[in-house]
């Protein structure tokens, strides 16, 4: 086994909501222990709260988490990362996530506030080109406070590169695109029960999903078949047995798909669930040692946690054939808001 680079992007001044990061911090991971190390500086950035990499590795890609919403490219190399080109502008408000799609030629990115995705060429040296499209939603929900019109969470492309799945927490509904010559073509739309709030979702294999809702606190399984992005969603299970008003936020799956890892913020724990059965059973729920988890990541045997509030990455030691979680440390990391394992 040899050692990753694991970066973090944080929350800053700058960015919507403010925060106390300064960019995208680069750790060392050891294998074995799973304990992180500084790897170099951090790289000034304006509110690089959501990450991804580009498929071979080389490059990563950061939002601007701010009313005039852009994006980054970076190039990857042993000792952190270097700016590639200019920020290019999302067409959209506070995009809070962004995918590459398999072939490494389209960035496409979810903007939160306006409830809009846009789309963006990666160019063979990584850089990032000008916007070749912006798909606006439309809609509102029952939650007056959180769902007064359409608000993009998440777009993330399925596993077999097929579709883009885009979750809009205002509007309960997410959203199946194809992505031609860096154009979204709208396929169909799944509706979820009104107050949902979809959030993020997980794939477990190539035919399940499971999705994250931040305003249900609830996770809800669903069939998906990868012929046509269709979804068909069962029934709703909470994700924490804590008597507290909670939002989920990232939901992943273990490689194996038999178990899933929910962050609750809130009740600030990660739910475990087991994933044998038609409906997902809540295992048991396991301290953050922090407050207002953001986001969860597995790399290798182990979890990591984005404590946002008490700016701290919580480290757990995961077994593979129980799915249980042991925390074995944690690092100092201001504001953090995504983690993302380097490829390779």
């Amino acid at each position: 086994m040899t050692d990753r680079l694991i970066f973090i992007g944080c929350y800053t001044p700058d960015s919507s909501g403010g925060g106390r990061g300064t960019g995208i911090a680069v750790y060392r991971q050891d294998p074995g222990s799973g304990a992180l190390t500084v790897a170099g500086e951090t790289v000034t950035a304006p509110g690089p709260s959501f990450l991804a990499a580009h498929p071979t590795g080389r490059y990563l890609y950061a939002v601007a988490e701010r009313p005039d919403g852009a994006v980054r490219g970076y190039a990857v190399d042993g000792a952190g990362l270097t700016p590639l080109g200019a920020e290019q502008p999302t067409g959209g408000s506070d995009p809070c996530h962004l995918s590459v799609d398999p072939t490494g030629r389209w960035l496409v990115t979810a903007n939160y506030t306006s409830g809009s995705v846009s789309v963006h060429p990666i160019e063979p040296d990584g850089s990032l080109g000008e916007r070749t499209d912006l798909v606006q939603h439309t809609g509102s929900g029952p939650n007056t406070g959180r769902q007064e019109g359409p608000h993009a969470h998440q777009a993330r492309f399925d596993p077999a590169g097929r579709y883009l799945l885009v979750n809009d927490l205002g509007t309960d509904t997410v959203h199946t695109y194809l992505l031609r010559d860096g154009r979204l073509v709208q396929q169909r739309a799944a509706q979820l029960p009104p107050g949902t709030g979809p959030r993020h979702l997980a794939f477990a294999g190539d035919d399940r999903v499971y999705l994250a809702a931040e305003l249900g606190s609830s996770v809800t399984p669903a069939g998906y078949q990868p012929r046509t992005g269709t979804l068909s969603f069962g029934s709703p299970v909470p994700t924490t047995t804590r008597d507290r008003e909670n939002y989920p936020s990232e939901i992943t799956t273990s490689p194996d798909g038999r178990f899933g890892y929910l962050a609750n913020r809130g009740a600030n724990t990660v739910a475990v669930f087991d994933l044998d059965g038609a409906t997902p059973r809540l295992r048991t729920e396991v301290p953050t040692d922090g407050d207002w988890p953001r986001h969860l990541v597995l790399s290798g045997d182990h979890l990591y946690v984005a404590n946002q509030n008490s700016d701290t990455v919580a480290v757990f030691q995961r077994d593979a054939g129980t799915g249980a979680l042991r925390q074995t440390g944690s690092v100092a990391v201001p504001s953090p808001a995504c983690v993302l394992p380097a490829l390779g």
